[in-house]
């Protein structure tokens, strides 16, 4: 064989062995990571996509639009029966039963777990904003995350729709979606003026503490989108994202012109017997509401999407009327 024929043909032989050397995922290869959603992604789904949603309520989004998950992470501890989804969302999944994902701390994830539902894609969008967490998953599958210099748990439920939308290419369901919810919270604003500007209180009692949500948060956003605002001294103390501390000494500053109490992990009588609490003019002139953190409106509330928010409009708008109508 010619020298020149040789030449040739080991040229043809290490290209062949580039090429497939190229195919072999290193460790150090990384998927892309999807946050902004106003953009298109760069990654092309399947028609039916292995989805494993890992943020709270980022697969009850995905369902809504159509895509029910391999796998959600429990959050809410819906369990099993409702598929890992609170009741308004359960029947969207059919016939389909997704596995169920917890951890002894909430958050931390088994990342080989994960990658042996072999997903085609991962939402991790309400979720804590680590760059560890999300490397370490964008190994595994194309991410999507809330946008950058967002707070933990703080994005809000707008953006979360809108973003999983697109990255699902679903971006028209979420629009529809979001358009129906905030129609129904328009009409109900435009029917009850008496909500407009009242100073509001999200808050919750746990452990031997208290705290109120803020807005960028689902379960405030819900309120301040109906006319409610913030009561001002509640936005001066310390927060962690979408979550003020309130100390012992600060609970006057909950005494706000309408107020929501409920509990997290605790029985309903810690709060119904809280003395605190029942100082408040808010609570005694009957300008309030209490109400388990197993009340189907407060789960809606806490999931915050689409779905969970109409569903908690219903139930809760004609108790906003009763306490805004109290002298």
């Amino acid at each position: 064989m010619s020298r020149r024929r040789i030449g040739v043909l080991v040229a043809v032989v290490a290209s062949m062995l580039l090429a497939s050397t190229a195919c072999v995922k290193s460790d150090n290869d990384t998927h892309e990571v999807f946050n902004d959603p106003d953009a298109t992604p760069g990654f092309t789904l399947p028609a039916q996509p292995r989805v494993v949603a890992l943020g709270w309520s980022d697969g009850a989004v995905a369902v809504e639009l159509g895509v029910p998950p391999v796998a959600i992470y429990d959050w809410m501890n819906f369990g099993p029966d409702t598929k890992g989804v609170g009741e308004w969302d359960v029947a969207d999944f059919g016939s389909s039963t997704p596995e169920l994902l917890s951890s002894q701390s909430a958050g931390e994830f088994n990342m080989q777990q994960i990658e042996e539902l072999k997903p085609d894609l991962i939402l991790n969008v309400r979720a804590k904003n680590d760059d560890d967490i999300t490397t370490n998953l964008s190994k595994i599958a194309p991410v999507v995350t809330a946008p950058e210099d967002t707070g933990d748990y703080a994005v809000n439920w707008q953006t979360q729709a809108r973003l999983i939308g697109a990255a699902l290419g679903k971006r028209a369901e979420a629009d529809r979606l979001i358009s129906e919810t905030t129609t129904a919270q328009q009409t109900v604003k435009a029917g009850h003026p008496e909500f407009d500007g009242k100073t509001f209180v999200y808050a919750a009692k746990y452990g031997t503490a208290y705290g109120a949500y803020l807005p960028g948060d689902a379960r405030f956003d819900f309120f301040g989108e109906l006319g409610f605002v913030p009561n001002p001294p509640v936005t001066q103390l310390q927060s962690s994202g979408f979550f003020a501390q309130v100390p012992v000494e600060r609970v006057g500053d909950l005494d706000a012109q309408a107020a929501l109490f409920t509990t997290i992990t605790l029985p309903f009588t810690a709060l119904e017997d809280d003395t605190l609490i029942n100082s408040l003019a808010v609570v005694r002139d009957g300008r309030s509401l209490m109400l388990p953190e197993a009340d189907p409106a407060i789960l809606a509330l806490s999931a915050g999407t689409p779905k969970s928010l109409a569903f908690a409009l219903e139930r809760i708008t004609p108790q906003l009327a009763a306490i805004t109508a109290a002298r």
